[in-house]
């Protein structure tokens, strides 16, 4: 398919990156530590840190893994905590040290956080302490070898800190009882780093920077292996796609959605990073009372959401008040912006809400509108620079223009592959170097990309993916169940909802009691929120359960 969508670009926006102009991801968030060293860089709740004060936390955590842990190059750390100050600090500490994050969602249960720790390798994990409990289960079935525990108010200086902590702990009792052996603080571990001479690392763009765990259609989730090149790419491609409407130094970024997510992990904080963005940590953004209050403080130039955010906040009548008189740019993704969503969130803060599209196998952005839209366009926009697209039929074959056909995508910010499985890295991307998104799209006469379906199997809540086959074998474990089969269904308030269609092998079994037993087992955005029972499930000849069939009565 000819590249039409180019003639579609906003004027002065180029069609290639310059992939040299960086060796590696520390390249850039050094220059930015020197071109905007006295502005501000990460704010949490009052508290700023500047680019020359992340630096240089960032070097004593680096200089702490390498001197004090003596991890060699390569070694994986994980991160377990929600967008805190010591989240920055951490991430380009590993980095410089010329190690891999490995990015872990702390409100995982017991068993998915054993099985990304063990997948992964990580030897090293700091982690807050309010969920040190859940790592404490799991620890003997890991390679952890070294756990540093940060606390939320060791950031804040003595007085306030140990305020923040004493009610946190004692007053709002939300740090559980643990018992690990031999931690450290995160603030003992900036102590003994400084105390050592940090030698630099030489790390290029082939090197791995993070292990960024996707769900995948086995229900097994995989490390994508995002290298300092694949996110580089993206952070360059965003940069020529922003640049005509942000400038550099000057915009402030609400940070609401959680970075060791990868759509927060690539926007939020290493594109408005490299730029020199005062970024704006929201730790609970579900408090939206003291998000919003948060939000009165700013002058916001730049906020990064999803459908289920942008919802809950124009629903709030106390978010018409914030000053939205900075705001340039409002970016949408992770899920479908609802039109309904748009519209209002333009008529509140006279933003409109421009859409992007990605995936985490692609560092991730593929697709965005450009940002001169006057008005939600309900599309993805068009290929970013130096990205290719092609829409392919059942049989691999490119699809006429305007004919809906399996998103097909190339670019430098396509993944390394899926840690340590070669075979699924073989069925993602071939061989010359197309990567399958399973998403399904139309292309417009102006190059346009909209999509009509996603993987069939997909589930999107929230922004998260969900693939049911893993619900599924969870549910399956229960005593009580024969057979269960597990689908996506709309949703107002998350987009998609899970509805659970179960073949009771116990009569005794309730909808209560399933969804109780699978709040112990799954994050709670997997958990199911509508049980139907049945005494029969629709199957193939072969006895293979038929989704389709369950999903074709909640479409009516």
């Amino acid at each position: 398919m000819e590249k039409i969508w180019l003639q579609s670009y906003e004027a002065g926006v180029a069609h290639e990156i310059d992939l040299s102009l960086y060796q590696s991801l520390n390249d850039v968030f050094a220059q930015s530590a020197q071109k905007f060293a006295s502005k501000p860089a990460f704010q949490n709740m009052g508290k700023v840190l500047t680019y020359a004060q992340t630096d240089k936390l960032a070097t004593d955590f680096a200089s702490y893994l390498q001197n004090v842990l003596k991890l060699p190059r390569g070694e994986r750390v994980a991160i377990m905590m929600p967008n805190l100050l010591q989240y920055p600090v951490a991430l380009f500490g590993i980095l410089k040290a010329g190690l891999v994050v490995v990015n872990t969602n702390p409100l995982y249960t017991p068993r998915e956080l054993a099985h990304q720790l063990k997948d992964s390798g990580a030897t090293t994990i700091i982690v807050l302490e309010n969920f040190a409990n859940t790592l404490e289960l799991v620890l003997p079935r890991t390679d952890i070898k070294n756990v540093i525990v940060a606390s939320v108010g060791e950031m804040f200086g003595l007085l306030k800190g140990s305020l923040i902590n004493f009610v946190l702990r004692k007053v709002k009792k939300m740090v559980p009882e643990y018992r690990i052996p031999n931690t450290v603080t995160f603030q003992t571990a900036l102590k003994q780093g400084a105390a050592h001479s940090f030698r630099p690392v030489a790390v290029t763009r082939e090197d791995t920077a993070f292990l960024q765990y996707t769900g995948g259609t086995t229900g097994v989730a995989k490390g994508a292996v995002l290298s300092h090149g694949n996110i580089c790419a993206n952070m360059l491609q965003a940069r020529e796609w922003i640049k005509n409407q942000l400038q550099e130094g000057s915009e402030t970024v609400i940070a609401a959605l959680p970075l060791y997510h990868v759509f927060a992990l690539t926007v939020n904080l290493m594109i408005f990073s490299g730029v020199g963005s005062k970024i704006v940590l929201i730790t609970n953004p579900r408090d939206m009372k003291a998000f919003i209050g948060d939000m009165k403080k700013e002058r916001i130039s730049v906020f990064i959401g999803v459908n289920t955010l942008f919802n809950g906040l124009i629903n709030r009548p106390e978010f018409a008040e914030v000053d939205f008189s900075n705001l340039k740019l409002t970016l949408g993704g992770g899920m479908a912006t609802q039109r309904a969503v748009a519209e209002k969130w333009k008529n509140i803060t006279g933003t409109p809400i421009v859409e992007a599209y990605g995936l985490t196998e692609a560092s991730p952005g593929v697709c965005a509108n450009p940002l001169n839209i006057p008005a939600y366009t309900g599309s993805i926009g068009l290929p970013v620079c130096s990205t290719e697209v092609q829409l392919r039929d059942a049989d691999g074959k490119e699809v006429p223009q305007g004919q809906p056909g399996e998103m097909w995508v190339r670019g430098p910010q396509v993944m390394q592959g899926y840690w340590n499985r070669p075979e699924e890295t073989a069925k993602a991307i071939d061989q010359d170097g197309w990567l399958e998104t399973g998403d399904i799209a139309v292309m417009d006469e102006k190059g346009w990309f909209k999509l009509v379906d996603r993987k069939k199997d997909l589930i999107v809540v929230s922004g998260f993916n969900v693939y049911p086959n893993e619900i599924e074998e969870v549910i399956a474990h229960n005593d009580k169940v024969l057979e269960v089969a597990c689908i996506g269904v709309p949703s107002e308030k998350t987009g998609e909802a899970l509805k659970v269609f179960v073949v009771r092998k116990d009569p005794s079994l309730t909808a209560e009691e399933l969804i109780a037993f699978c709040r112990r087992e799954l994050t709670g955005y997997k958990v199911p929120r509508d049980i139907e029972f049945r005494d029969e499930l629709p199957k193939s000849n072969v006895g293979k359960i038929l989704r389709r069939e369950l999903r074709q009565p909640a479409a009516e």
